[in-house]
C-alpha cells in the first residue's frame, strides 16, 4: 500500500518535537506512553475474550453516526497527543470513560484489520470475534518477541497518534470553525492593573486608562474585561497574535496542542489534524 504523504509528515513532525525533549522528560514522556499502550492493550484483550463486551462495542459502533465515530478517535488522539504536549509545557484534561475506549479500541483495530487482512471482515460481524481475537493474538506475540526499549514504545506511540491523525482527518468531521475557550481558562485569567503609557483596546479601540484592572492573556495582551469576556465566548484566540487558549471543543483542543508540536518542531503550520 502506498504511504499517506500527510501521514509520514504527521510522523516526522513528532519526531521532531521529540528530539527537543530533555533526557528526563523523555524518560518521563515513555514511562506514560508504556502505562498507556499497557492499559489499552489489556482492554483491548479483554474485549476480545469476552463475547458480551464484544456485542456491545459492536453495537455501539453499528448504532452511531460517522461524526461520532470520528469523535471517538478524536478524543482518543487528544489523549494520547496531550502527553507529548504535557512534556513540552502545554497542559490539557481528558478522560474516557471506558464504553467510549473499548469502542475506539474496536474501531483502530478494525481499521487495522481492514487494511491488511480484510478478508477477515468479509463475513457476517457475529463472526468477527474469532478472527479479530486472532489477529490481535499474533500481533502481540510478534510484539513479545522484540525486546522492549524506549525507542521501541516511542515508535508504537507515534504509530498510533499518526493512525488516529489520518483517520480523524479522512472522516472529514472535525469542527473546523472557531471554537469558545474553555470556562476552565477564562476563570483562570488574571486581572492586572494598567500602568505607564496608556494602551488600546484592540477590541474596542477605546484607550484602556492607568490604574484600572484589565484582563491579561497568557501571551501577555491586555484588554478591557467587557470586551475580551464576549470575544471569548466565541473564539479562543488572542485579537492581537491568534495565541490559542484551551477549548473544551475535541477538534478545536487538537488543533491547539498540534499547533504546539508542530512549532516546537520547527516545522511550518499546514492544520494537518482537519
Amino acid at each position: 500500500m502506498e504511504e499517506d504523504p500527510s501521514n509520514s509528515t504527521t510522523e516526522t513532525t513528532i519526531l521532531s518535537a521529540l528530539s527537543t525533549l530533555t533526557q528526563p522528560q523523555l524518560s518521563h514522556l515513555t514511562h506514560s506512553i508504556s502505562s498507556l499502550l499497557r492499559h489499552h492493550c489489556y482492554r483491548l484483550s479483554a474485549l476480545l475474550s469476552s463475547p458480551t463486551l464484544f456485542t456491545l462495542a459492536l453495537h455501539h459502533l453499528h448504532s452511531i453516526s460517522l461524526p461520532q465515530k470520528s469523535l471517538l478517535l478524536a478524543r482518543h488522539l487528544l489523549s494520547t497527543l496531550s502527553l507529548l504536549t504535557h512534556s513540552l509545557h502545554t497542559t490539557t484534561t481528558t478522560t474516557t470513560n471506558l464504553r467510549h475506549l473499548d469502542s475506539t479500541l474496536l474501531l483502530l483495530l478494525l481499521c487495522e484489520v481492514r487494511q491488511h487482512y480484510p478478508q477477515a471482515l468479509d463475513t457476517p460481524p457475529s463472526q468477527w470475534l474469532p478472527s479479530l481475537s486472532k489477529y490481535f493474538s499474533t500481533t502481540i506475540l510478534s510484539l513479545s518477541t522484540l525486546p522492549i526499549s524506549n525507542n521501541a514504545i516511542l515508535i508504537q506511540y507515534i504509530d498510533l497518534v499518526a493512525k488516529c491523525h489520518r483517520f480523524v482527518g479522512v472522516m472529514g468531521c472535525g469542527g473546523g470553525g472557531e471554537a469558545a475557550a474553555a470556562v476552565a481558562a477564562v476563570v483562570g485569567l488574571p486581572s492586572v492593573e494598567v500602568s505607564g503609557a496608556a494602551r488600546e483596546c484592540v477590541i474596542c479601540k477605546e484607550e484602556m486608562r492607568e490604574g484600572r484592572d484589565v484582563c491579561e492573556l497568557p501571551c501577555d495582551h491586555l484588554f478591557h474585561w467587557m470586551c475580551i469576556l464576549p470575544w471569548l465566548k466565541k473564539r479562543n484566540t488572542c485579537p492581537c497574535c491568534r495565541y490559542r487558549l484551551p477549548t473544551d471543543d475535541v477538534y478545536g483542543e487538537i488543533d491547539r496542542l498540534w499547533e504546539v508540536v508542530v512549532k516546537v518542531s520547527g516545522n511550518k503550520f499546514i492544520g494537518e489534524s482537519k
